[in-house]
């Protein structure tokens, strides 16, 4: 069988797939079982794994980078576009809410909020010009966009500058114009333009090439709504009653001298945080206490965030979580399904399995149906005694022209929205 095509990706600067299994990697349950083996090298192990780190293109200068945006079909037109502006966060919150990431059963669709999407694109030292959108010239509708902020991406041994990459959402009646790499390349052109040539994104689906692939667990909260919407089935002995029980979260946390995080807490956090990153081989440097506290101070309905203040010690632990809904297509009894996503638990003077019960019991206080994690840092480790369950999906981590040694799961520690 022939290797898949990837007719965009094989003109960048990325790592190729290997001809003699690519078949593999791109057909059911064979890329389940590629994705699951330790190391992502070719499966027969034919090709040579990569051992240096460092660009795939030749060194360019910003005198090299194309001067003036790449050209659209016609009638389209580019389009920064400002979160700031109430009427423009509110377009782009219609667009990826009607057209972004949906389930392979059509089920489900991501459920971003305007403050969540204004919160995710707008960090100190972001670039209005790396949010990218296309509009329809006649009705300056918003059609498409693509987003980039700049952040410095530790990996192995190299703290590299590089744009991280999300956001990628053409509108449904456009999709036969191939307009995702256009976008691409536009905002590509745009990062360059600032010399920068490296750029970190994930995507649900297999790519030349991963550099790590992480698994998603699920923990149900609210069992009975979850099978409701489809999103859990009962079957054999596992009724709904049983469930019910099974999932049932104590009313105390398992951790004292809990609160939410506050301003003040912000340095210690931002330190215990960064310290904490170095076990992981792939993660982010927050380069300031301002970074930090807009990543992870406490935003309603955004972001949960909570220290333990330990008498006599201070804040020796944090744990976080951010609300990520999705819509329930075509369900007469519900219409949103309220999930949270683990983000930064920095264990301390408490274990990484009682801080993350204390995230259950929080989330489950804040009205989460469910709370979604990747096996990514030390999650692995704890999350089946949690009661999560493993997912059908897997998040695929790549690196734009950098090529380094694969990545396994446990030593990712960068947790992209």
């Amino acid at each position: 069988m022939a290797t898949k095509e990837h007719k965009f990706w094989d003109t960048q600067p990325v790592p190729k797939i290997c001809e003699c299994c690519g078949a593999q990697l791109h057909c059911g349950r064979s890329s389940r079982h590629f994705l699951a083996m330790p190391k992502l090298h070719c499966i027969c192990n034919a090709a040579e794994e990569i051992s240096k780190c460092g660009p795939i293109d030749d060194q360019k200068t910003v005198k090299d980078v194309r001067q003036s945006p790449y050209p659209l079909p016609t009638g389209f037109e580019w389009s920064d576009v400002n979160v700031s502006d109430e009427d423009q966060l509110r377009e782009l919150y219609t667009l990826l809410s009607e057209n972004y990431v949906e389930d392979d059963d059509n089920m489900f669709r991501f459920d971003y909020s305007a403050e969540f999407l204004r919160w995710a694109v707008n960090p100190p030292g972001f670039k209005p010009d790396w949010l990218v959108g296309l509009r329809r010239s006649k009705t300056n509708t918003l059609m498409a966009f693509i987003a980039g902020i700049p952040v410095q991406c530790q990996v192995h041994d190299d703290s590299v500058n590089m744009c991280e990459i999300n956001f990628l959402c053409v509108h449904k009646k456009l999709r036969s114009k191939r307009l995702a790499p256009v976008l691409i390349k536009e905002v590509t052109r745009r990062v360059n333009i600032t010399d920068t040539w490296q750029a970190v994104y994930t995507a649900g689906i297999v790519l030349p090439k991963p550099v790590s692939a992480c698994g998603y667990f699920h923990r149900p909260i609210n069992s009975k709504k979850l099978v409701e919407v489809g999103f859990s089935r009962t079957s054999g002995r596992m009724t709904l009653p049983r469930m019910v029980r099974l999932h049932k979260l104590p009313d105390t946390l398992p951790v004292p001298n809990v609160r939410l995080m506050t301003l003040e807490d912000v340095p210690c956090c931002a330190a215990l945080l960064q310290e904490y990153l170095k076990k992981f081989t792939l993660y982010l440097h927050f380069e300031s206490d301002e970074e930090f506290a807009h990543w992870v101070l406490p935003r309603e309905g955004v972001v949960n965030s909570y220290v333990v203040d330990t008498p006599g010690k201070g804040v020796t632990d944090f744990f976080s979580f951010y609300h990520l809904p999705s819509s329930v297509i075509g369900n007469d009894k519900h219409s949103k399904l309220h999930a949270v996503y683990a983000f930064y638990t920095v264990p301390g003077e408490h274990s990484l399995h009682d801080l993350m019960e204390a995230s259950l019991v929080m989330a489950r206080n804040a009205g989460a149906d469910v709370f979604n994690a990747l096996d990514l840092q030390e999650n692995g480790t704890v999350l089946k005694d949690l009661k999560f369950g493993p997912g059908d999906g897997r998040l695929q981590y790549y690196l734009y022209n950098w090529k380094c040694p694969s990545i396994t799961s446990e030593k990712v520690g960068l947790v992209m929205l």
